[in-house]
């Protein structure tokens, strides 16, 4: 697995994101909060990190939801992936959803996401008039069987 090496400011008193297991893809980062943040059920809330970043040129960073909060308190990411490109320069904050019939709390220092550096390719438009045909070729949207 190779490494790149990323400028972070952690303006928070939580530790630096790490790798919890040497498999691991994603680091959790955790929530900078001065007071409980509650969420109803189905309601968003965006959640604060203390956390700001220099991603390299030609990578960004995802933000991903634990399935531990997912399946244990019904809280995910919305816009899952997250992504935030290179030249942002702004705190990292994640946009959390209560899909539970109940309110969630959210403490200062809880993991509420991970995040995962990728590398990112440009692309580069060829106009052309056509296209190749593939067994699939327009198939979408569950063509494949019922469900």
């Amino acid at each position: 697995m190779s490494s790149i090496e990323i400028k972070i400011i952690n303006k928070s008193d939580n530790s630096l994101p790490n790798y919890a297991t040497s498999g691991s893809s994603g680091m959790d980062i955790k929530a900078d909060l001065t007071d409980v943040v509650t969420i109803k059920p189905m309601e968003r809330t965006l959640i604060p990190t203390g956390l700001f970043l220099e991603i390299p040129d030609g990578y960004e960073a995802q933000i991903r939801p634990r399935s531990g909060l997912a399946i244990k308190n019904g809280i995910t990411c919305l816009n899952t992936p997250g992504t935030i490109d290179a030249d942002y320069r702004g705190e990292i904050k994640v946009i959390l959803i209560n899909l539970s019939s109940e309110e969630q709390v959210i403490r200062h220092g809880d993991r509420i996401a991970q995040m995962v550096f990728q590398k990112v390719e440009k692309a580069v438009w060829l106009k052309t008039q056509e296209i190749n045909v593939t067994e699939r070729n327009e198939g979408g949207f569950g063509h494949t069987g019922n469900n």
